[in-house]
């Protein structure tokens, strides 16, 4: 089942002083085969490496649990009765949200410990049923998990966040107690009230900089903001690599033209078929914006052309190192990167004529087979950045 939204999910974070190490680790996981979307936030006891090992821990074992079994609920009292208990705080090492949610919009949350989740429906704050659940088990005698559950609709927004948001400013002058949840639940508000179509990494990271500031921008915790948003999906096409047969060509041509979204063409023979199908002149820049890569063409009907094999096989590379300090510039690689992260449903052509010059052993590494490129491409979006990804051959 396809829903008629996307589900964007972003998590924004910030370290204390000057630890390298976040002690908040943030785990997402779409399981496609179920239309299913799961997410964790994890906030491990005090900072650093120690934190950080003990909120992954904490958030692998929830994602694990969930693979295999629905029920949120079980898989959180699993949680709390495998992590320790801390001697001196009489607590355990972490705390965490839950956040499941369907394709249809059936949304789950279990929280321990952590600030509440905020539910926008447009400007208005959503007040979902809450359910107290008792945790059975001595280490957690009194512990209690919040579980909540919804119907998601497009244009809504859930917001949970680590304590170090919520407690941002403690001890100043302005904020003796910290900013607190009402302040964060105005804050957001007024960013959408100033813009509605406002994105989850915008929002994300308008947050956590404000945390920042309430502390004169020196975080003095862990400090990480997870935004989900439900919108109007936006498609891309990416088509590489000339079809199979010859007979293929106008195929092609005929889905890229009809295509509503997007559209990257990448490969010079694929860029001549194009032209030739939609008898338009192919025009090529002379402009190099990238020293490993040939400039970008340009032809009426695709918004970028560039180079093949080199240009994705970079684009494979930085999808895998990205994280939320990467800097895209102008180069081929970084302007698809860019059109591929700001999509939503992306879908790709991959023709499968076989080009004799990219056999050969004796080519750089790089110029590895076009389908194992475009695969690891397409993984990497799924898994990583939790597109939706259709892949097909021609």
């Amino acid at each position: 089942m396809q829903s008629d939204y996307y589900i964007e999910v972003e998590c924004l974070q910030k370290n204390p002083g000057k630890q390298v190490i976040c002690g908040d680790v943030f785990m997402s996981e779409k399981i496609k085969e179920e239309g299913r979307t799961l997410l964790v936030l994890s906030d491990g006891l005090g900072s650093g490496v120690k934190a950080n090992v003990l909120a992954t821990l904490t958030a692998s074992m929830v994602l694990n649990y969930m693979r295999v079994n629905k029920d949120i609920r079980k898989a959180a009292e699993v949680i709390m009765q495998t992590l320790p208990i801390c001697s001196k705080r009489k607590a355990s090492y972490s705390t965490f949200t839950i956040v499941d949610i369907e394709c249809d919009g059936e949304t789950r949350i279990i929280r321990y410990d952590s600030p509440e989740c905020l539910v926008l429906r447009g400007l208005e704050l959503f007040q979902p049923k809450c359910e107290a659940l008792s945790i059975e088990g001595a280490n957690n005698l009194g512990k209690i998990l919040y579980s909540y559950r919804f119907k998601a609709e497009k244009e809504d927004r859930i917001v949970f966040c680590s304590d170090g948001v919520t407690n941002s400013g403690m001890g100043t002058k302005r904020f003796p107690f910290g900013w607190g949840i009402e302040n964060l639940n105005e804050f957001i508000r007024g960013m959408i009230r100033r813009q509605p179509y406002l994105s989850a990494k915008q929002l994300g990271r308008a947050v956590v900089d404000r945390a920042a500031a309430n502390y004169g921008d020196v975080p003095k915790d862990d400090t990480s903001c997870a935004v989900v948003y439900l919108r109007e999906p936006r498609d891309l096409l990416l088509c590489t690599g000339p079809p199979y047969s010859k007979s293929k060509d106008a195929q092609l041509a005929r889905q890229v033209s009809e295509f509503k979204g997007k559209k990257i063409a990448c490969g010079g023979t694929t860029a001549c078929i194009l032209s030739r199908e939609f008898a338009e002149e192919l025009k090529i820049s002379m402009t190099i914006t990238d020293p490993e890569l040939p400039p970008i063409s340009f032809l009426k009907g695709v918004d970028l052309l560039t180079e093949g094999i080199l240009t994705l096989g970079k684009v494979q590379r930085i999808l895998k190192d990205y994280n939320q300090n990467t800097v895209l510039r102008q180069g081929p690689a970084d302007q698809i990167v860019k059109l591929l992260l700001e999509s939503d449903r992306i879908e790709i052509i991959n023709g499968t004529k076989i080009n004799e010059a990219h056999q050969d052993p004796n080519l750089p590494v790089e110029l590895e087979i076009r389908r194992t490129v475009v695969k690891n491409i397409a993984a990497l979006l799924e898994e990583k950045f939790l597109k939706d990804v259709d892949l097909s051959y021609i």
